[in-house]
């Protein structure tokens, strides 16, 4: 199976699972082409911007390859525990997510983090973040990945997500043009569970609902099949593993909570992606006749900077080129880097369709299952456990409006994890 199949498994109607993986030689081109270019790419950003930036690119590089190798996606995780109760995809983001304010909390508490000011991403509570949410994860479903699997999926080499990819840029456009109007909706203020409860409160009270939500999908899982699902054995072991995958889903979630807590360090903030596909779009709109600087998303003087100046000194652009290059690079080793220029009708409206409503929704829920949702829980709001309810409402009825659009509901995760 190609690497485009395997990307676009979860778009195509007539799609199997790749389970278990087979050998697969490596595709040295890709794989000499990713590296040229996370490589030359971080010389370039550290010479034109700062040593710092080539590291952050190098480290959304890094991400790439995790969400690849572990095929860590948030969609097709949802999708079959709405469907069939498997929990194994929700297990992982919940150990995922104890790690990370486990490693989060005591440093947004200090401020600080080797010497570097540090703040989470706390964000309002109100009608904006749970429609916003809720679309969302309708859109995940129709557009067959979230931020982080759209991107990862485009880098494996999954045209289907190119679309997506296009339309979730120009719906983040859309809705930071309109994000002043939701935003004067009904609203809290912003509240960080850190500041409000502790640092111990705050980290107990977080894991007890991880643990609980983990310990409600075996209990479910177990209910509708007897036992957990096991996962198959790997193609590959040692080394080989490591470099080439798959690696297992757990040890996805483990590193994505150490590299969000690198972002952290390195850029002061948390891990995010679609505001820079909100700031590509709205420099897109620009060159066709728009007028985004007047748009008050822009009116801050440090958003009005990232819209004039170059997308490579912005944090979050350099992230999401690296994790493009990143997962590129890993869909190269592991032999599955293949497009192949084909996408259904009815899929490829699912996929504007559903890139439409990721972005529009990531703008008014002020992120996606990063920025909101992973990095925003890490950083104590409760705008994070906002998101994680709504989205999850829609990724409920996203799952029903698939096979209109002739996508599959599969019953086991796809390796691809989108």
């Amino acid at each position: 199976m190609s690497a485009t199949a395997a990307a676009d498994a979860d778009a195509s109607p007539g799609a199997v699972a790749t389970s278990p993986r087979a050998p697969l030689g490596i595709n040295t081109p890709a794989a000499l082409a990713a590296a040229a270019l996370l490589g030359g790419g971080a010389l370039a950003i550290g010479g034109t911007v700062s040593p710092r930036q080539a590291w952050l690119y190098l480290l959304g590089g890094a991400l790439g390859l995790v969400l690849y190798h572990a095929a860590f996606g948030f969609t097709s995780a949802w999708r079959v525990f709405v469907s069939d109760r498997r929990g194994e995809g929700l297990r992982a983001q919940m150990l995922m997510l104890a790690i990370a304010v486990l490693l989060f909390f005591p440093a947004l508490a200090a401020g600080s983090l080797f010497g570097q000011p540090v703040t989470g991403l706390v964000q309002p509570v109100g009608v904006s973040v749970a429609f916003g949410a809720f679309i969302f994860g309708i859109g995940m479903q129709l557009g067959g990945g979230c931020a982080s699997g759209t991107l990862y999926t485009v880098g494996g080499g999954s045209t289907r997500m190119l679309l997506t990819l296009a339309a979730f840029i120009a719906g983040s456009a859309i809705g930071a043009a309109h994000l002043h109007w939701w935003a004067a909706l009904p609203h809290l203020p912003p509240v960080s569970l850190v500041k409000s409860w502790g640092v111990l409160p705050a980290l107990l009270a977080s894991l007890a609902v991880f643990a609980a939500i983990a310990a409600l999908t075996v209990v479910l899982e177990r209910r509708r099949h007897g036992a957990l699902a096991a996962r198959p054995a790997p193609p590959r072991h040692g080394l080989a593993r490591f470099l080439r995958g798959p690696w297992p889903i757990l040890a996805g979630a483990v590193a994505l909570a150490i590299l969000n807590f690198v972002t952290l360090a390195l850029s002061g903030r948390p891990w995010g992606i679609t505001s820079a596909f909100a700031l590509w779009g709205s420099k897109i709109a620009a060159l066709i006749g728009f007028e985004p600087a007047g748009w008050p998303y822009f009116a801050a003087p440090a958003a009005r900077a990232a819209l004039e100046g170059s997308v490579f000194r912005d944090v979050t652009s350099v992230m999401d080129f690296g994790i493009v290059l990143g997962a590129l690079l890993a869909a190269a080793l592991a032999g599955r880097f293949a497009p192949v220029w084909r996408v259904p009708l009815r899929s490829a409206v699912a996929a504007v369709a559903g890139g439409l409503l990721l972005g529009y929704g990531a703008r008014l829920a002020y992120g996606c299952n990063i920025g909101a949702y992973f990095s925003g829980i890490a950083s104590g709001s409760l705008h994070g456990w906002l998101w994680l309810v709504a989205a999850f409402a829609g990724n409920v009825l996203g799952t029903r409006l698939r096979p209109a659009f002739g996508l599959e509901v599969e019953r086991t995760p796809r390796l691809t994890g989108c």
